[in-house]
């Protein structure tokens, strides 16, 4: 195996707490070297034996290999890896670019709906509010549109040429007749009297081009986060296939010598059986009146291939023969225990590798998860959710015990912790021990179907 990475057998002995069942229960070993047999039929016999055994449920574990830097077949593999390394990379620079997209028109569309917000405190039934509304879109309106004017702008005017009063005038008045009340001179009147119409023809031709904006930026908004999801698609297989190409370290293995045209592999496979304990009982091969545990207890058969061979183009494609090691062994495990196995392996398996997309894409997402299903929802379903944020208010000991039970789902969805994984009770002994049985009559029947299948030497079968 890759330095730093263990081996199944070597998982299981890790994780399983009983001695007796850290070692397989029963193991038969197969070697032979032929140059003209290559490993596939080998594999997908052994494959196929194991469904019909195993109900076609069973698992590749591992699926690893090196090739030495002299041969061919590490050229052709490093170039494919790096066609499918630049794939992903341009796709994660298009990701990367829509990202930053979403984000300026969230901040975008936030603005709007500020904008928008005076618009309707402007028109207001509630005299301070319309008063406070109108305010602010003056405000605006000077800021942003009065400001082109120059030195002929209203600050301008104030600030350089003593128009003190022309400002707060502007502000004070609501209309034409308002102007005409104010207590100013001809002069002020006339420039205050033009602004007040330019300000409200713009105040409502702004507010008709500002939802109107507002309604696009929301649907190209949509757009880009279908994009966002589109992308991560697409450049998920591209990583996979990257990852799977890549070739493992297997460090000072003499099987695999620099300038030669060497392949080294290795392959797991996996199968398990649950032992029905109801079944058992009746049976009589467990004691009556047993209470089943709460564990459920598997027969499990895990298949080590590990070939050594030379690689022969032929055609677009390689065949390698060569030495093929195959080991047969039977285990005994818990659901929990299989639990821990599968994530001692997700920590060397190319899952990994998808953390690079969903740290671009899911995570950042993740951060402004609240601005775009505010921005994305329809009005019903944000009133769906209104409802039921009300309705959890008013229940009094939703607060007191929700909390309880979000950590309770927290943890059922959390990961096995290997010190928290208990030793068997008396009971489960007895479970795990006829689950070992049943396993070691599955591997020896396993070895000895595919020896007898290729004209081998084969044993008297030790459980008949």
């Amino acid at each position: 195996m890759e330095e730093g990475f263990l081996s199944v057998s070597e998982i299981i002995k890790k994780v399983v707490k009983e001695k007796k069942y850290q070692e397989p229960v029963r193991q038969h070993d197969l070697v032979y070297n032929s140059s003209s047999d290559t490993l596939e039929p080998i594999y997908f016999w052994i494959l196929d034996l194991m469904n019909n055994f195993f109900g076609g449920k069973v698992e590749k574990l591992v699926d690893n290999f090196s090739s030495t830097p002299g041969g061919g077949h590490f050229m052709d593999l490093t170039g494919r890896r790096s066609s499918m390394q630049q794939n992903v990379s341009s796709t994660m620079g298009t990701i990367n670019t829509v990202i930053k997209s979403v984000i300026n028109l969230i901040y975008d569309l936030k603005d709007f709906e500020i904008r928008l917000g005076h618009y309707a405190s402007a028109k207001s039934k509630n005299k301070d509010e319309a008063e406070a509304g109108l305010l602010a879109l003056k405000q605006v309106w000077m800021d942003n549109v009065d400001i082109k004017r120059g030195r002929g702008s209203i600050n301008m005017l104030a600030q350089d040429l003593n128009f003190i009063t022309l400002r707060d005038a502007f502000m004070a008045a609501n209309s034409l007749e308002d102007v005409k009340k104010l207590d100013l001179n001809d002069r002020v009147k006339r420039i205050l009297e033009a602004r007040i119409i330019e300000f409200l023809q713009w105040r409502d031709l702004s507010e008709v081009e500002l939802k109107k904006r507002f309604n696009i930026e929301k649907n190209y908004l949509k757009s880009q986060v279908n994009m966002l999801q589109l992308y991560s698609r697409w450049v998920k297989p591209y990583l996979k296939a990257a990852a799977q190409l890549e070739m493992k370290e297997y460090g000072r293995n003499p099987a695999l010598v620099t300038a030669f045209n060497t392949i080294y592999l290795e392959l797991t496979l996996f199968g398990k059986n649950e032992l029905n304990v109801h079944n058992a009982i009746r049976n009589a091969s467990l004691p009556r009146h047993l209470k089943e545990p709460k564990r459920k207890y598997y027969s499990v058969i895990v298949i080590e291939f590990k070939f050594r061979g030379i690689p022969q183009k032929a055609g677009q494609h390689y065949v390698f023969g060569g030495r093929s090691e195959i080991s047969f062994k039977a285990y005994s495990l818990n659901d929990e225990e299989i639990k821990l196995i599968d994530q001692e392996l997700k920590k060397s398996d190319i899952d990994d590798m998808f953390k690079l997309v969903e740290g671009s894409t899911t995570a950042s997402l993740d951060e402004i998860k609240k601005d775009l299903d505010y921005f994305l929802k329809d009005d019903e379903e944000k009133k769906r959710d209104e409802e039921k944020k009300k309705s959890e208010n008013l229940n009094p000991f939703s607060a007191l015990f929700s909390p309880l039970f979000k950590k309770k789902e927290e943890k059922k969805q959390g990961e096995m912790s290997l010190d928290k994984l208990k030793k068997d009770s008396y009971v489960e002994s007895l479970v795990r021990a006829l689950a070992a049985f049943d396993a070691e009559k599955i591997c020896f029947d396993l070895f000895d179907v595919y020896k007898k299948g290729h004209g081998m030497a084969s044993f008297d079968n030790p459980f008949e």
